[in-house]
């Protein structure tokens, strides 16, 4: 199903709005030390932007990894991303999925904070390039 250019930019600015709301929250998360939760929402929130860049140029990925993938492909490996976004996303779903799904496993302060405002620029970076 291949959707009209009207259609596509509604869905590139929900995915837009949905990846800031994420952001604006980061702020709670950092005041009650709830680590493993901002390293969630700094995740997704970096998955929504992309998702809005591959709508854009009319990609889609049905996984996780299909995203990165995706992204790699055709924007890491052709410079529209430098290659340290692409790791930061890479890293940022490592640590999403192992606080996620283990238990014992929190994220802590001194691995989330020195990603924020990384993360935040990758954000920013993707939701521009969505809106070009």
């Amino acid at each position: 199903m291949s959707l009209s250019q009207e259609e596509r930019n509604i869905m590139i600015q929900l995915e837009i709005e949905r990846s800031n709301k994420m952001m604006a929250e980061f702020p709670i998360y950092i005041a009650n030390k709830l680590w493993s939760t901002l390293v969630n929402r700094m995740y997704y929130a970096v998955f929504h932007a992309a998702t809005a860049l591959l709508i854009k140029h009319s990609l889609h990925a049905s996984t996780h990894q299909g995203l990165y993938v995706l992204l790699s492909k055709y924007f890491v490996k052709t410079g529209v991303l430098s290659n340290e976004e692409g790791r930061l996303f890479a890293r940022l779903e490592t640590m999403r999925e192992k606080s996620d799904y283990n238990c014992y496993l929190e994220s802590e302060a001194d691995e989330v904070m020195p990603l924020l405002e990384p993360t935040k620029e990758l954000i920013f970076h993707l939701n521009e390039l969505s809106k070009k």
